[in-house]
């Protein structure tokens, strides 16, 4: 009999799917985020719903999904309940997405540090020790990720703004990712923006200025330190000192923030090279051992 195993990466800029059986079809699926911790319950059943219609007339034996804001136990339970409708006699585990992060990296025992539209950092030791850092959604937390990014650019195009101070190479890099004629106009859109990753996707703006800017160099940095502080918490935590393993779409895609946070953790750090959608298959294979 032919086994097939889901992996569901549900993350708050974009969610994926992976379906594969025995003889190794995949059929693999995206879609927009759906962080169950901030966004409505309504929202977040219409995408899983939408995401996983997109993998046709399946029925897996097991599913994996590793989700944003699963560490949010009534969270959690919500997207657990959505899944059970959805796959019926499935067995079926929920966790937070970070964890997909050490599974696809074949790791055991380190720490998983994340950084796109959030950040968080989750550590796992050789006893099954957990521990979790940040993670706290956009409006709380979530220092050095793409939202916490645009926010700390866009309050330093203000308070030049304010100051009557030239905007400078970031404030003319964010008002034109915006598509805004001044620094009133890019406030008003900020503001109609309602999700994090519309946020997140602004802060390339400050990358793009960070050789001319100061100011830009400035958020880069207190990023890194952020996310360092975030994983050599978590080392504590647990006692581990390594791997570190470097995961999220800002973290990867921007060479300036990796090697800063390389430098600050100066310790053994590897990035992840398999789509963490990878893990939550191993981790659904899992559940059939």
């Amino acid at each position: 009999m032919t086994r097939v195993l889901l992996g569901l990466d549900i993350g708050g800029s974009s969610s994926r799917a992976r379906l594969r059986s025995d003889g190794d079809a995949l059929i693999e699926v995206d879609g927009p985020g759906a962080n169950v911790a901030t966004l409505d319950s309504l929202m977040v059943d219409e995408r899983l719903s939408t995401l996983l219609g997109r993998l046709g007339d399946v029925h897996p034996e097991a599913c994996c999904a590793g989700a944003a804001g699963a560490e949010v136990p009534a969270a959690r339970e919500l997207l657990r309940g959505l899944l059970e409708r959805r796959l019926p006699g499935c067995r079926l585990s929920v966790v937070h997405d970070a964890r997909l992060v050490l599974a696809a990296a074949g790791v055991e025992s380190g720490v998983a540090l994340i950084a796109g539209t959030g950040s968080v950092a989750y550590g796992l030791a050789p006893q099954g020790r957990e521990a979790q850092r940040g993670g706290w959604g956009w409006l709380v937390g979530d220092d050095g990720g793409g939202a916490w990014m645009t926010r700390e650019a866009a309050r330093e195009v203000m308070r030049r703004f304010d100051s009557g101070d030239p905007i400078g190479a970031l404030g003319e890099a964010l008002l034109a990712a915006c598509g805004a004629a001044g620094p009133r106009q890019m406030i008003a859109i900020l503001h109609a923006m309602r999700e994090p990753m519309q946020w997140a996707s602004l802060a390339r703006a400050v990358f793009e200025s960070a050789g001319t800017d100061a100011g830009a160099v400035d958020i880069v940095r207190r990023a890194a330190a952020a996310l360092a502080g975030l994983a050599g918490e978590v080392q504590l935590a647990i006692g581990v000192d390594g791997p570190v393993v470097l995961a999220g779409g800002l973290l990867l895609n921007q060479p300036l923030l990796e090697a800063a946070v390389r430098e600050r953790l100066a310790g053994h750090c590897i990035r992840l090279e398999e789509a963490p959608v990878e893990g939550a298959l191993r981790l659904a294979e899992g559940l059939l051992r």
